[in-house]
C-alpha cells in the first residue's frame, strides 16, 4: 500500500514531534504492508516562493539516516490554497508528491463553493494535477460538486479513518464512495496509530478487495509515477455495528 498524504516529518508542523517518534510509526505501519509514504507538511501557497524550507530539508535527512528501509520515503506538501498558485510554486518539484505531477492541496474548512473549484482551475492552468486532501471535509462537498471539480481536472483523496466514522463527514466521504468520486485513500497520520490498512481491512471484509486495492495502491502508484489513474468501482461502505451504536451516543460534528 501507498499512503500519499502524512505528517511524519518531525518538528516541522502539527504530526509528529520527533525522529523517534516517526520512525516508531514507520516501523508499524509497514508491518501493517504500508510500502511507501508521502511526507506532506503543511505549507501555504502564499509561502511557497521562498521554497522548500530549510527546516524541511534537515528533517527530511534527520529521518532518512534513521528510518527502516521500508516503508520507502517521499517528499511533498499538503498545500492550503490560501492564494492562486504561482508559477515559480507550481514549477518547484519540492511541493508536487513524490516530484511528479501532483500537489496535494487543501481548504479552509469553510471555504465556499465557487472558491474551491476557482483556486482548482487555477492550479491545472498552472500545469499541476491537484490531489483535493479530504474532501469530505468542506460542507460545501457533495457529489454534485465533488464531479465539477473532477471536471476541472483535479483528483480526490478521502479520508481512510473518516469513511469508518459515524459523523456527517463520514456520510460524506461513503457517499463519494458509493458514487466512484474517490480516487485514493489515505491516512493523514500525525505521529499516531491511522492507518490506510485499517481501511482497507474495512473494504476487503465488506467484499470490496478490488475496490480497496486500486485506492490503497493502484491509484496511489500511479500518483507517483505520473500515470493516469483508473475509475474506482462504487462502493457502499457499511459502518460496524459498534460504530453504528457509537453514533447514537455522540454528537455530530
Amino acid at each position: 500500500m501507498i499512503d500519499l498524504h502524512s505528517h511524519l516529518l518531525p518538528g516541522v508542523d502539527d504530526g509528529s514531534r520527533s525522529v523517534e517518534q516517526s520512525v516508531s510509526v514507520l516501523r508499524e505501519q509497514g508491518k501493517r504492508g504500508v510500502a511507501d509514504f508521502c511526507l506532506t507538511p503543511h505549507l501555504t501557497a502564499s509561502a511557497l516562493e521562498a521554497g522548500v524550507p530549510p527546516a524541511h530539508d534537515a528533517a527530511f535527512a534527520a529521518l532518512k539516516q534513521a528510518a527502516p528501509s521500508s516503508p520507502r520515503l517521499h517528499r511533498g506538501a499538503e498545500v492550503m490554497l490560501d492564494r492562486p498558485l504561482s508559477v515559480a510554486a507550481a514549477g518547484n518539484p519540492g511541493f508536487r508528491l513524490g516530484g511528479g505531477p501532483v500537489m496535494l492541496v487543501e481548504f479552509p474548512r469553510l471555504v465556499a463553493l465557487d472558491a474551491v473549484g476557482s483556486a482548482l482551475r487555477n492550479v491545472v492552468e498552472q500545469g499541476v494535477v491537484p490531489l483535493l486532501a479530504h474532501p469530505e471535509r468542506y460542507s460545501c462537498c457533495s457529489p454534485t460538486a465533488v464531479a465539477r471539480w473532477r471536471e476541472i481536472g483535479a483528483l480526490m483523496q478521502l479520508d481512510a479513518t473518516t469513511l469508518l466514522q459515524p459523523s456527517r463527514r463520514g456520510d460524506r466521504a461513503r457517499q463519494l464512495l458509493a458514487y466512484g468520486m474517490g480516487d485514493v485513500v489515505a491516512g493523514d497520520n500525525h505521529g499516531d496509530d491511522r492507518s490506510i490498512a485499517t481501511l482497507r481491512d474495512a473494504l476487503v471484509a465488506d467484499g470490496a478487495g478490488d475496490a480497496a486495492d486500486i485506492l490503497t495502491r493502484v491509484n496511489p502508484g500511479n500518483v507517483l509515477q505520473g500515470k493516469r489513474l483508473i475509475d474506482v468501482p462504487p462502493v457502499n461502505l457499511k459502518l460496524s455495528i459498534a460504530n453504528r451504536l457509537r453514533r447514537l451516543l455522540v454528537s455530530e460534528e
